[in-house]
């Protein structure tokens, strides 16, 4: 693991413990979080030690219609131990989300997906090429694990990051919402603008940070992408 967030407000309904996983096979040029792409970047643990540590939470995370959330990295290079981590916080009664790329979604069987309410979804793009450019893997993946979800019938909450320069697209942005509008288990849309506070991390890491020179989308421009995907019908936070 990398790290625990224990009253995280923004990966999920409620207040969430949200466990962070290290590993991660995207190199997204905007990453805040460069520090969790190796394995070795993390601690090793047991789900036992999870669970005993989350069942402590419980009664309060269920008070405020909270629950788990495991993010990353990716977590789904570490299926198993996610699969665990999933099936434990069920048995104490909690809601469970997998925030995630969608890229590994094959990774992913259907008894893991079994214990998983919620998928925060983050699509990167909607074309391979911009897809590739931002992150060095292919778009494919993500949109296959997408329709899987929407054919299991499995919530799923979209986030889309806003970069200006790479993702703000309104060609893009208008078939992404009609791809995420005929899922039909898209329940919220997040339209999150670029913003560069990992960028000390990058330097810390002595990795070249290629959005140095990228300012933040303004205000209106973030509003008019929102728009785009109300227009589809899909509910935008």
């Amino acid at each position: 693991m990398h790290s625990v967030e224990t009253a995280g407000t923004a990966d999920g309904p409620g207040i969430r413990y949200v466990l962070f996983l290290a590993g991660c096979p995207l190199r997204c040029a905007y990453c805040h979080n460069p520090d969790t792409r190796h394995m070795h970047d993390g601690t090793r643990t047991s789900s036992a030690e999870i669970l005993g540590e989350l069942e402590g939470y419980a009664d309060l995370l269920t008070r405020v219609r909270g629950g788990l959330t495991i993010s990353g990295g990716e977590p789904l290079v570490q299926p198993e131990f996610c699969a665990a981590i999933f099936c434990g916080a069920k048995a104490l009664g909690l809601h469970t989300a997998l925030d995630t790329s969608g890229f590994l979604g094959a990774h992913a069987d259907d008894h893991l997906l079994a214990d998983i309410d919620l998928v925060l979804l983050d699509i990167k793009a909607f074309k391979e090429s911009t897809n590739c450019a931002l992150t060095g893997v292919p778009l494919r993946p993500t949109l296959e694990f997408a329709e899987r979800l929407s054919l299991m019938g499995k919530p799923v909450w979209l986030r889309y990051v806003l970069v200006p320069g790479l993702t703000a697209d309104f060609a893009e942005i208008d078939a992404l919402a009609e791809f995420a509008a005929g899922l039909s288990v898209v329940e919220r849309v997040d339209v999150l603008p670029f913003h560069k506070l990992g960028e000390f991390k990058w330097r810390e890491l002595g990795l070249p940070y290629r959005l140095a020179e990228t300012e933040p989308p303004p205000a209106e421009l973030t509003r008019r992408v929102r728009d785009r995907f109300r227009a589809q019908g899909l509910w935008v936070a």
